[in-house]
Formats: C-alpha cells, structure tokens, sequence
C-alpha cells in the first residue's frame, strides 16, 4: 500500500497531480484543496496516499492533509459514495464545511454535492455524525497556485468541473455565472472553480 509521497513535482491540475519519487513518476487524483496547497511545478512536494484497488483498475488518491484523507475513507465507507464520488465531494465542499453539514444533517447541502442523491445524504449524516467528531483537525503550509491566461482558466475549471463529475452544460452555465461576479473570479483557476461551484450549490 502507498501511503505517503515526497518528490518533485511533475505536473498538477486541480483534479491530478504527479509526483516524481525514485525514478517513477506517480499520478495521484487529488482534490481543490490540495491542489490550492501544492507548490509551483518543479519543487518538492509531499501528500498523503490511498490507492484504491479494483480488479479492472489501481488508482492513486493523493491529500495535502492527514485529516482530508480520513474524511475520504469515511466517505467511501458509505453505500452508494465510490473514490470518484469522494473526491469530489472533498472538492465541492471542503473538509470543514463537509464535517459541519454532516454533523447539523444539513440534508440541502449534502444533496447539492456531485453524485450525491437524497438518500446518500441521509445515509451520510446518519453513519458519518459520530465518526467525524473524532477527526481532528491539522493546518498545513498553503501554497498559492500560479495564475495563468484567462483562456487558459477557464478552460481548467470547466474541464475539473467535469472531472468532478458535473455535466459540460451545467459546468459551463456555472462558469458563465460566476464570471459575472467580476474579473477577480479570473485571477486563477481555483478562484474561478470556488465561485463556480457556489453557483452551481445555489
């Protein structure tokens, strides 16, 4: 099992990132947050690691932060929440905002997550109430991410939103929405995902 990664990093979008360690070169599905914590491209970067094992596939899972990836354990646990699921959810939500809604049985939140129906929400803050209280919390350096041309932007944050499992017309339609909010939606790619996402949530 790979639990842990340290090398150079070799490239980074917001749904994948990889890391150069011993010779190989090591892609790890990550979430916005962590892609908010890496360093630029070329210096060394570390994450937390879960590979998820199939028969028909092996995916690498990567986290800035012991505690975002105990939350996608948790999340995995329920009936219904695969690691594609989770990791969007991470990314939609965040780890603190996730803990909060799950522990209130904020049903309406939960159901605005990517893949997550009325019945897993309900199955979320019912199996998850207890567990998540005994996660606790850790900060970690956070590292801005490099602005790039608007093009460029919008095209990342369209193409991570149907990563994350939004279909293109409603990804689009977020996009378009936000950028109504003005150009400092623009100033980078997770700036424009974040307001994105919230018009997309309501």
């Amino acid at each position: 099992m790979i639990e842990y990664l340290s090398g150079t990093l070799l490239e980074k979008t917001p749904t994948k990132a990889v890391i150069l360690a011993g010779g190989v070169g090591y892609g790890a599905l990550i979430s916005l947050a962590t892609f908010e914590r890496l360093p630029a491209v070329g210096q060394n970067a570390s994450l937390h690691t879960y590979l998820a094992v199939r028969e028909d596939a092996m995916t690498l899972y990567g986290f800035a932060e012991t505690m975002e990836r105990e939350m996608f354990l948790l999340l995995t646990g329920v009936n219904g929440i695969g690691p594609k699921i989770a990791i969007g959810i991470l990314s939609s939500a965040g780890t603190d905002t996730l803990r909060e809604n799950i522990a209130r049985g904020n049903a309406a939140a939960l159901t605005a997550l990517p893949g997550v129906g009325k019945k897993t929400a309900e199955r979320m803050a019912l199996e998850l109430r207890d567990k998540i209280s005994a996660l606790g919390g850790e900060s970690g350096n956070a590292f801005g991410a490099a602005a790039g041309s608007v093009p460029e932007i919008r095209a990342e944050a369209l193409a991570a939103l149907v990563a994350l499992g939004y279909g293109r017309p409603v990804a689009e339609r977020a996009i378009r929405s936000a950028l109504k909010e003005g150009p400092q939606v623009e100033r980078n790619v997770e700036t424009l995902l974040k307001a994105a996402l919230k018009q997309i949530a309501g």
